[in-house]
């Protein structure tokens, strides 16, 4: 296991070690003491899996305390673009954002606390699946626009798919205006 840190404090790339051979591989995806070692002792409350066509993109997204959630996402089958915003209260790199491409040939992961907006862009048809250490609240769910000019992410897809919720979502300046930090 190669486990790296980024820019933002907390946020960590994760690359499992991958056993091949004639029959195909095998990779241990999750083990608690490598979080552990790292500081990070997350107990998972849920795990969600989605398919997302190529060009989608999805996010940013988070949930407010008392159901607020560390994540860690990877993809099963596809690529994805995933892009974590810091929104952390006191946070050295408020409002910065770290993006990684995860892909399923590659099977790197990213482990996300809890503070951040995610989301990912698909570059292709892809499988994605995320662990949570809370479970989804309605009430407490949350979002930055996803093209905010502030942030500047190149999501790297031409003609995004959308969900209507998410168009709707406030900027990073609105957020900031609304509620602060998380």
């Amino acid at each position: 296991m190669n486990i790296k840190t980024t820019p933002l404090e907390g946020l960590l790339e994760i690359y499992p070690k991958v056993w091949k051979d004639s029959r195909g591989y095998f990779f241990e995806s999750y083990r608690n003491d490598w979080l552990a070692d790292h500081g990070m002792d997350i107990q998972w409350m849920q795990e969600n899996q989605s398919f997302s066509k190529a060009g989608t993109v999805r996010g940013l997204h988070f949930q407010r305390a008392p159901f607020a959630q560390a994540k860690l996402v990877r993809v099963i089958s596809g690529r994805v673009l995933d892009v974590a915003v810091d929104l952390r209260k006191g946070s050295k790199t408020f409002g910065s954002y770290f993006a990684i491409e995860l892909d399923a040939e590659l099977h790197n992961m990213l482990l996300i606390p809890e503070g951040f907006a995610h989301g990912f862009s698909a570059l292709e048809d892809s499988v994605f699946t995320y662990k949570c250490s809370n479970v989804y609240n309605k009430e407490s769910e949350g979002g930055v626009l996803w093209n905010d000019p502030d942030l500047g992410i190149d999501w790297e897809v031409k003609h995004p798919i959308l969900s209507e919720k998410d168009l709707e979502l406030p900027t990073l300046r609105e957020f900031i205006e609304r509620y602060g930090e998380l």
